[in-house]
């Protein structure tokens, strides 16, 4: 079984339960060619506060960091994850406008962000739309790479390579 039909085989309650799990499945990162394309697409700038859900190795906010100038976090469950990322924001100068941490992403303040990225499994998309819609500031950009949030249409779409990625802009509240 590939890591993605593994990821998609795990079942809802595992994502849903009131502690995130031990371990949410095996790493998969973002090529690096679509991260750009990301951060592209969603417009990333110096002004932006980039917070990644499910960080990884920390390249998508390194990336925004590094290469558009922009100032974030990332949020880990697995240790050593947030310790190489940590590690590799101290190592390109950029612990300054970058951190990464062990969070619960279901629990993380997402108040600053003017960006959220994230690479994660189908059903945890589709559970954090209500979080969105509740605590991000309308005019917030969100960018997921492979994965939409069902009946939340995307502002748009993108074929980068072989893969897809969904943009959608917070709306006014009602």
């Amino acid at each position: 079984m590939n890591a993605l039909a593994f990821l998609l085989a795990l079942p809802l309650a595992a994502l849903a339960a009131d502690k995130p799990p031990v371990d949410a499945g095996p790493y998969v990162p973002s090529p690096q060619s679509v991260v750009a394309d990301m951060l592209k697409l969603a417009d990333i700038g110096p002004q932006d506060f980039v917070v990644d859900l499910g960080s990884g190795d920390g390249r998508i906010v390194l990336t925004a960091a590094k290469v558009f100038g922009a100032r974030g976090f990332g949020v880990e469950i697995k240790d050593d994850l947030v310790v190489k990322s940590n590690e590799a924001a101290k190592k390109e100068g950029l612990a300054d406008r970058v951190k990464f941490m062990k969070q619960d992403l279901f629990k993380t303040d997402l108040s600053q962000a003017t960006v959220v990225t994230m690479y994660l499994l189908p059903d945890t998309v589709n559970l954090l739309k209500d979080k969105f819609l509740t605590e991000l500031k309308p005019g917030t950009r969100i960018v997921s790479h492979a994965f939409n949030m069902g009946d939340w249409k995307p502002d748009a779409t993108y074929k980068v390579g072989s893969s897809t990625v969904y943009y959608w802009v917070v709306p006014e509240r009602k």
